[in-house]
């Protein structure tokens, strides 16, 4: 199966890395980056959205139809959000892009980089845990094919990327020997690309995928050490 994908999130640290490794994926055919500014990045597979209002998708449905594939990276970081402001940007936001897939592409795989510790029961301590836990939960209830949910830790960017976050960056130098130390706290953001995709061409055994899980999976891709 050719995957034909949509990515948000492309010009953050994480969907800019998932878009690179996605483009030079074999497996997959075509992506579709929806964003509120243009990716900075041209290749012969990549078609760009350009569009602001990310809680009604109603003009541009006829452009998101066709796809078999999701690869949700769009987030922010919850330091300095009151939760009402953070509930909006990443669950409301995330279930209206999701409402709208499903309905247009009932065959689409939906994979959405949560984070870990998330926290599945709604209840814990933490906001930013419970507001993705819920995330999680309601993004299962809905008609996909099937969806996945991503609790990357710390990650090694992608070679070649222009928006890797800072602390990530310089922590991708000393990444053999923090896997070494915690292999279970982390994965690179290449594995995590092709994790996604191999769940969207044969699908996994679990719905929600840890960082071993992502190390596993990307274990099977011939692609994900190239």
């Amino acid at each position: 199966m050719r995957i034909k994908s949509i990515i948000f999130g492309a010009t953050g640290m994480v969907g800019e890395g998932v878009l690179l490794h996605t483009l030079d994926h074999p497996d997959v055919g075509s992506v579709l980056v929806v964003g509120r500014r243009p990716c900075g990045i041209v290749h012969n597979k990549l078609k760009e959205v350009i569009y602001n209002d990310f809680f009604n998708f109603t003009s541009i449905k006829e452009q998101l139809k066709g796809y078999n594939a999701c690869f949700f990276c769009l987030g922010t970081s919850s330091l300095g959000m009151k939760e009402k402001d953070y509930y909006q940007v990443t669950y409301e936001l995330t279930l209206q892009a999701a409402s709208v897939l499903s309905e247009l592409n009932p065959d689409m795989t939906f994979c959405y980089v949560s984070g870990a510790g998330t926290d599945s029961s709604e209840k814990g301590r933490l906001m930013w845990a419970r507001v993705k836990g819920k995330t999680e939960n309601q993004l299962l209830t809905f008609p996909f094919k099937a969806a996945y949910l991503f609790r990357p830790g710390f990650m090694q960017p992608v070679k070649g990327q222009k928006n890797p976050n800072r602390l990530f960056k310089m922590m991708g130098y000393i990444y053999p020997l923090f896997k070494l130390l915690f292999p279970n706290a982390g994965c690179k953001l290449q594995d995590l690309a092709s994790a996604m995709i191999i769940c969207s061409k044969v699908g996994y055994t679990k719905h929600i995928l840890e960082n071993k899980d992502i190390d596993f999976l990307a274990g099977t891709d011939i692609r994900s050490s190239s």
